[in-house]
């Protein structure tokens, strides 16, 4: 399959990247991680990349790129790290000649016209590392390529320390690394937090609440938000602060944003994905999102999540 990706590459001089709605450092690597690597392969392309606004934590791996509707005539699109298709930023995604998925989640259903999906892999920074390799006599890796698609993987597998990362992970990034990656600057970029997101954190660990069942969560409301000056995707990237807490199996953040309330669900040992997909999401078995509309509804989902942590307790009695 990478093969003929290649080869379906190779067929077109525009090709645009695409990535899902609020992006992380995975969606945002392996976007840019792309990019980099078609460029330094085919300089004579037009390689572009679209999205949303880029969080500020990952804007050193570069920046989205402006295009007309014009530019899809004729034009290959790919779309990375995602798994449905209305995710992904930006409908134009599907007014170009040709469509690639390439994706990762345990939950990626087809409407691509070529896809590659590999529930087993850490990262799409992997798939993508992977391509690379499978196709080395033809591709070219270079170290803004390789900075990419390694932080894109520090990032889905916290460090490497996620259920999921096996040999082959570890030697995508081993490969990586061999592109003079600059792994200090790396680690220091992503764990550097200016002071409203340290007093933010602060006011998390004394706020945070806990259910019936042992599953602790933060509603970051609009108050909350702006008493701190800090976004929705900031209030949401502490969802695994609660993952230290002593006898913690299931976690969650429910961000309020104007038009909806976004869910991150992080898990150990226990698939919440279907959990996600019942409240309008979906994602991997242990790390998924999902929508709500009401308090009603995160009344629900914590519920529907203490089940989980009872049948759990259950079977490991049995």
């Amino acid at each position: 399959m990478f093969k003929k990706i290649l080869e379906k590459i190779k067929e077109y001089d525009t090709i645009i990247i695409h990535r899902h709605m609020r992006p992380d450092g995975d969606c945002i690597g392996s976007q840019m991680g792309l990019k980099y690597l078609l460029k330094a392969s085919f300089p004579n392309k037009n390689i572009y990349a679209v999205g949303d606004d880029i969080p500020t934590y990952l804007r050193f791996l570069g920046e989205n790129d402006v295009i007309s509707d014009d530019t899809y005539k004729g034009a290959l699109v790919i779309s990375v790290d995602t798994s449905v298709d209305n995710r992904i930023y930006d409908n134009r995604y599907n007014t170009g000649d040709y469509f690639i998925k390439i994706d990762h989640h345990d939950d990626s259903p087809e409407f691509a016209d070529m896809e590659y999906v590999d529930e087993k892999m850490s990262a799409c920074c992997g798939i993508i590392t992977e391509f690379y390799l499978a196709n080395k006599d033809e591709l070219v890796m270079t170290k803004e390529a390789a900075t990419a698609l390694y932080t894109g993987i520090l990032t889905d597998t916290g460090r490497f320390q996620f259920r999921g990362v096996d040999h082959k992970i570890l030697r995508c990034a081993s490969v990586l690394m061999e592109y003079d990656v600059d792994n200090e600057k790396i680690n220091t970029i992503l764990n550097t937090k200016d002071i409203r997101q340290l007093k933010l954190q602060a006011y998390i660990y004394n706020h945070l609440k806990c259910t019936k069942e042992g599953i602790y969560y933060m509603i970051f409301t609009k108050r909350v938000m702006k008493k701190f000056n800090v976004t929705p995707e900031e209030a949401a990237a502490n969802v695994n602060l609660f993952s230290n807490i002593e006898g913690s199996i299931i976690w969650a953040t429910f961000v309020e944003y104007p038009e909806n309330i976004r869910v991150r669900l992080r898990s150990r040992y226990i698939a919440i994905n279907e959990v996600a997909r019942k409240y309008r999401g979906g994602g991997h078995l242990f790390a998924s999102g999902a929508t709500v509309y009401n308090k009603k509804e995160i009344k629900e989902v914590l519920a529907e999540l203490d089940k989980l942590i009872v049948e759990y307790k259950a079977k490991e009695v049995k």
